[in-house]
């Protein structure tokens, strides 16, 4: 291939005598875009950010060379290296609100790389000019607004002008709408093909969503721990993968088609009614929304960031207080706060985080970690916590052995499973599960949501399961709930509200979902 901007060639990295990566090799010209995709762990990020010279601390090249714009990487000094991420190439992270000081402006941040470079021009007309560029409101505005003034959708497209502002020929996209709704999705994706289109920018784009990577790439790699598996043309890859690997992701996409289906509707468990509830003096942020979530019955709860999904979640576990309504648990009246309800009220409805990170001690170890609540609920004795933390890890298809780690040393997928344990440790008869595999590649959210799934059937279990995954809601849940701005605008059966959408919100929320159809975004952005 010639006229290569990134030539990357069996680069091997190591991190205490692990291998990160192993011989892997990719290759990015001029305005081509190229998908890394795999699972948690796979090395994608290390990959990434080796593109910009980049290395964690502990980690090493041993083997392998990088080459951006003809110069070699791995043999320039810290400050040409600088020079070159100021000018020739940028980086995309998945997290916008990480990637930006809240106490700077927006255009501030934006702008600061062309005055460290001693960029005499108006900065602020350009800055301008890039908002306008990506859709920002109020282009001339925008810039004089703090990270936490704007949506999430705005803040990535931001981050987006970041990156742009130094006018790079190549930018790393490191997950970057993962954390972002369909629609919020599809408005970040058009951003990114414009810019790419307007300055014929090379990229590489990084994600767990073989979905997205068949939409926004020419060519793909696929990577295992550390490993390359299969390499090529997109659509060759997609239509016929060559790899077992390969294979499995394509066709755990393809299930997301596949909606659940129960039988009879079964007694209702918790009941929430005609609740209106916001932060603070803030103006309402959930407004007259009503639920009745039945035992061993999964009711999704999806639609746009910011339209009350998750403060829905906070309103049933009594996190916070609603302004007006009630609720009702196993037809007896359910206090609104959280200290009010008995021990018993509490133990039965118990929440699953989005963030396993950030919802373990990661000081303690995993049997401590799924043990307080068999102690706290049920007075057992040291023996009979351990006998129960360890049938708890065979009940959510983890190792016994695993009693004595730290949520560091675990993977993703089983440090959500630790904490799907420690749910169910209290005996729950409701689980709230808020977003709990948004962070997770396909294969992982898979084996979550089947043993979510398993447990629900063997347990009677009725789950709350609030994801911005529509695909994922039709296949798992019986039931959904479609949010729009603190409202339920639509609800029914799982499979004919997909069938038969009533409201225009809920059918362009729908036609959102990535699919692996050729052509399918192109559609979308025309």
């Amino acid at each position: 291939m010639t006229g290569l901007l990134l030539d990357i060639r069996d680069l091997t990295i190591v991190a205490r005598d692990r291998k990160l990566l192993d011989r892997v090799s990719v290759q990015v010209a001029p305005g081509e875009i190229v998908g890394i995709i795999g699972e948690s762990g796979a090395g994608k990020s290390t990959l990434g950010l080796a593109a910009l010279g980049f290395l964690r601390p502990g980690c090493r090249i041993v083997e392998g060379s990088i080459t951006l714009s003809g110069r070699p990487l791995l043999q320039l000094q810290a400050a040409e290296l600088r020079e070159l991420r100021r000018r020739r190439v940028a980086y995309v992270a998945q997290s916008a609100a990480s990637a930006f000081d809240p106490t700077w402006r927006i255009g501030d941040q934006v702008t600061e790389i062309r005055r460290l470079g001693g960029d005499r021009g108006d900065s602020t007309a350009f800055a301008r000019d890039l908002f306008a560029r990506l859709e920002l409101p109020e282009p001339a505005r925008f810039g004089r607004r703090y990270p936490h003034q704007v949506s999430g959708g705005q803040l990535q497209r931001a981050m987006l002008a970041m990156a742009l502002a130094g006018e790079p020929d190549l930018v790393v996209f490191d997950e970057p709408t993962t954390a972002l709704d369909v629609t919020t999705q599809l408005e970040v994706l058009r951003a990114i093909r414009a810019a790419i289109a307007r300055r014929r920018l090379a990229g590489l784009y990084i994600s767990h969503d073989i979905a997205l990577v068949a939409q926004m790439t020419q060519r793909m790699l696929v990577l295992r721990d550390g490993k390359p598996v299969e390499s090529g043309a997109t659509s060759s890859v997609i239509s016929t993968p060559q790899a077992a690997y390969t294979r499995a992701l394509v066709a755990a996409r393809a299930r997301r088609g596949e909606a659940h289906r129960t039988g009879a509707a079964a007694p209702v468990v918790l009941a929430i009614e005609k609740i209106t509830a916001g932060y603070g003096n803030g103006p309402a942020v959930v407004s007259d929304v009503s639920i009745a979530l039945r035992k061993g019955r999964v009711l999704a709860i999806v639609g746009q960031s910011g339209s009350g999904k998750s403060t829905l979640a906070r309103i049933a576990t009594g996190l916070l207080t609603p302004r007006q309504g009630k609720m009702s648990f196993a037809d007896q009246p359910l206090p609104a706060a959280l200290s009010t309800r008995t021990r018993e009220q509490r133990r039965r409805i118990q929440l699953i985080h989005q963030s396993p990170d950030n919802s373990v001690n990661p000081r303690q170890r995993v049997g401590e970690i799924i043990g307080r609540p068999l102690a706290f609920f049920f007075g057992l004795d040291r023996a009979r916590v351990a006998a129960g933390t360890r049938a708890l890890l065979r009940d959510v298809e983890l190792p016994e052995d695993l009693v004595d780690r730290t949520p560091q040393s675990l993977s993703g997928g089983q440090k959500q499973r630790v904490c799907i344990a420690r749910a169910l440790a209290a005996e729950p008869d409701v689980l709230i599960c808020d977003e709990v595999t948004s962070a997770l590649d396909p294969l992982i959210e898979d084996s979550i949501v089947a043993l979510l799934g398993r447990i629900r059937d063997r347990r009677g279990l009725a789950i709350l399961f609030i994801t911005h995954d529509l695909a994922l809601a039709h296949r798992f849940a019986d039931e959904i709930a479609v949010m729009q701005a603190g409202r339920i605008v639509e609800q029914g059966e799982s499979a004919a509200l997909f069938e038969r959408p009533r409201q225009q919100y809920t059918r362009d929320l729908f036609a959102a979902v990535p699919t692996l159809e050729p052509g399918w975004l192109d559609q979308r952005l025309a």
